[in-house]
């Protein structure tokens, strides 16, 4: 019987497993080998070894790509994080229209981030943007500029369009971990005269650790990931100073028809990735045992 259930399961499980297959593994391992040829779109690459990873230490361009993309994942896990928490603890306590008001602050995360930056790239236009008309209406208008032009600011801008998703996402993981808060402990510690930072610190936030763990380990993973927001606001720019690992792995691929050099930085993207989100789960693993 538990060998015809077996065979049962492995039936269903061959479609999806194939199509897994067809659709993501092998085009992984194909671009893959590829990074150790110099295969450009017109005939075969031949095999060059380790020369397109030694031709990115000298390439400015890639040297770019990487410490956008670091700061990328640094703000993609402080800002998500602490602003999202600050918005459930005070969704929280709200009693009066609770549902429509947390539907309004969740309605950013059911749009693609392309429609964000569709958005935020309107927000942005320096002549009739939203924000430039708002700085002119409070009679600030000294401070309107050009945002996704100026190589100052245009990678911060991004920033800001694509948090305004993710926050709303961290936001409604830590109010589904608000749920599991024993109430009996929070007014227990009120009685005892602890305050409201107290309260939190000893009470909420040991609480609400699982939660930590889900929003920290998406927002690694969605950083490390982000290209369409990018692609569709400044397509890199202006000068390169948006472009992230994923972005530049496009452009020289489809643009320059580099497959090569673009599935070599493709590689260094998935080996960025892994070593992040590896020492990420070490790290905690080690503090849950010397818990």
């Amino acid at each position: 019987m538990t060998i015809r259930r077996t065979w049962w399961a492995w039936g269903f499980l061959a479609a999806p497993l194939l199509a897994y297959g067809i659709t993501v593994v092998w085009p992984a391992l194909y671009s893959f080998a590829h990074g150790f040829t110099d295969w450009h779109a017109v005939g075969g690459g031949d095999f060059v070894g380790l020369d397109q990873f030694r031709r990115m230490a000298a390439d400015p361009s890639f040297l770019r790509a990487l410490r956008n993309t670091l700061i990328w994942t640094v703000a993609a896990v402080v800002v998500p994080t602490t602003v999202g928490l600050a918005l459930a603890l005070a969704l929280n306590r709200i009693t009066r229209f609770a549902k429509l008001i947390k539907s309004f602050f969740f309605l950013p995360l059911a749009l693609s981030l392309v429609v964000v930056g569709q958005i935020w790239f309107w927000i942005y236009r320096p002549e009739d943007g939203l924000l430039n008309i708002v700085l002119n209406a409070l009679g600030l208008g000294s401070w309107g500029h050009a945002w996704l032009s100026d190589p100052n600011t245009a990678l911060w801008a991004v920033m800001v369009a694509w948090g305004w998703q993710q926050v709303t996402l961290a936001m409604v993981i830590f109010l589904a971990g608000l749920t599991g808060v024993s109430r009996d402990l929070t007014e227990a510690a009120q009685v005892d005269g602890a305050g409201a930072w107290q309260r939190l610190r000893a009470v909420v936030l040991p609480a609400l650790r699982p939660s930590f763990v889900v929003v920290t380990s998406l927002s690694l993973i969605n950083a490390l990931k982000s290209f369409d927001i990018v692609y569709v606001m400044t397509g890199g720019g202006p000068f390169r100073q948006t472009e992230t690992l994923a972005v530049l792995a496009y452009r020289v691929s489809f643009k320059t028809y580099d497959f090569g050099y673009g599935s070599a930085v493709s590689i260094v993207l998935f080996v960025v990735s892994i070593v992040i989100i590896g020492l990420f789960f070490a790290w905690n693993s080690w503090r849950d045992r010397h818990a």
